[in-house]
């Protein structure tokens, strides 16, 4: 058996293994890994709400980490409530100063708006609490007592690196808090009550640091201080401004897809997806006969390894994304088509069918090539700047032409060395 016989019986076994590993899971429930594809909310249902940023009085250069703040606000809320599969993205239209930014929150399952509103406007709780007169050291957090400072009071936080005496290297992060007047008030008299004690910070009930009162503070800022990594100060300072929105947002629109819409737009894709599959399968045999059924394999190889591709990621599958897989599977009928259509020039020529293969394939690679790398660019484009459907429509198209170029240049060239075809 030589070696392209060995290699064509490797890409079957694979396939075999791959097609087990995609839909065992979904149909038998019995293979080992059963992580379900992840369905977007087009075809799954539930809540899609558009929030429009206010980045006025953000400066254009930190218009990007305060959307990015943004999101982690409202993944963290929302993630709270247990919502499966809650996809939170930023998005900008335009560029530079002009531009418009957004905020789109989609809840699979969620079809009631307004518990979907309520998840993104409740406000987790934060709280500044004294040190009681009984410290527990079973139960640290129920020694301490409510002061009155809470998170509505407090303006921001942010980390900060101050420098050494001297000039030097710079010391190890630390948090620095400022509070509106309001807070700055009742802030004065709690370290004023509480020097050489602690002061317990809360986030939702949780306690997320005791910094002790060195001396009474009336400025409204203070410093948390402790033995910090950078990752620890910036997990505390998103914590700490979780208690208010960093960027100001109102709700731009909203959508609401039942479970019973979405299940039928999957099943249409569905059945467009396997039609379409099997008219190019029965055009490609009739056509060119046994090169024909190797490249029908061929992409079988590659539907599986789509599949199989977007349950490990895992890739969100909407219905613009089935659009870009079907597309795709077209892209790579395009590149047998070229090679096959080589392969008979050169065979033409007189050339044995070895020869005619090998050429057939060299001549017919920059055209896939060229082709290819301008589908990648073109789709490349469009989801850096195209919406969240958009995105997913380029996503799909992206993979399925990578995964097409293995499936026409490796698996159908395998095969048609293996079996020596000829028309």
């Amino acid at each position: 058996m030589n070696k392209y016989r060995l290699s064509a019986l490797a890409l079957v076994i694979v396939s075999i293994f791959l097609g087990y590993f995609v839909y065992a899971s979904e149909f038998t429930g019995k293979f080992v890994w059963d992580r379900p594809f992840r369905l977007g909310l087009d075809l799954s249902g539930g809540t899609h709400l558009v929030y429009k940023a206010d980045v006025s009085d953000i400066s254009y250069t930190e218009v990007g980490e305060a959307m990015s703040a943004l999101k982690e606000v409202i993944e963290r809320r929302v993630n709270v409530f247990g919502v499966s599969e809650p996809l939170i993205q930023v998005e900008q239209s335009g560029l530079g100063e002009s531009a418009n930014h957004k905020l789109i929150v989609e809840l699979p399952g969620v079809t009631n708006v307004e518990e979907a509103l309520a998840m993104i406007s409740k406000t987790p709780v934060l709280e500044f609490k004294t040190e009681g007169p009984n410290i527990k050291t079973d139960d640290l957090a129920a020694s301490y007592i409510d002061s009155g400072l809470t998170g509505k009071y407090l303006k921001r936080a942010q980390v900060v690196f101050p420098q050494s005496q001297g000039g030097g290297a710079s010391l190890g992060p630390i948090v620095l808090v400022e509070f509106d007047k309001k807070g700055s008030e009742l802030f004065a008299q709690i370290t004023k009550d509480n020097v050489g004690k602690t002061v317990g910070i809360f986030l939702d009930g949780e306690l997320m640091s005791a910094p002790v009162v060195q001396e009474a503070i009336s400025s409204g800022e203070a410093q948390i201080t402790g033995n910090y990594t950078v990752a620890e100060a910036k997990e505390l300072v998103r914590n700490l401004n979780l208690g208010a929105l960093p960027v100001p947002i109102a709700l731009d629109s909203t959508q609401t897809i039942g479970p019973t819409l979405g299940a039928d737009v999957l099943n249409a894709g569905i059945k467009a997806g396997v039609i379409g599959f099997i008219l190019l399968a029965l055009f490609m045999i009739v056509w060119y006969r046994l090169p024909g059924l190797v490249a029908v394999f061929a992409l079988t190889t590659y539907v599986v390894i789509i599949l199989a591709l977007f349950k490990t990621l895992p890739v969100t599958i909407t219905a613009a994304g089935i659009a870009g897989l079907i597309l795709s599977i077209g892209i790579a009928v395009d590149a047998n088509v070229l090679i096959f259509e080589r392969m008979k020039e050169e065979m033409a020529k007189g050339h044995s069918i070895h020869e005619a293969i090998k050429d057939g394939f060299a001549r017919a690679w920059l055209s896939i090539r060229d082709s290819n790398l301008s589908g990648i660019i073109s789709a490349s484009v469009l989801f850096w700047f195209g919406t969240s459907m958009i995105k997913g429509f380029a996503l799909t198209l992206i993979i399925g032409i990578l995964v097409s170029m293995f499936s026409a240049i490796t698996v159908t060239r395998t095969f048609l060395f293996a079996l020596g075809v000829k028309r």
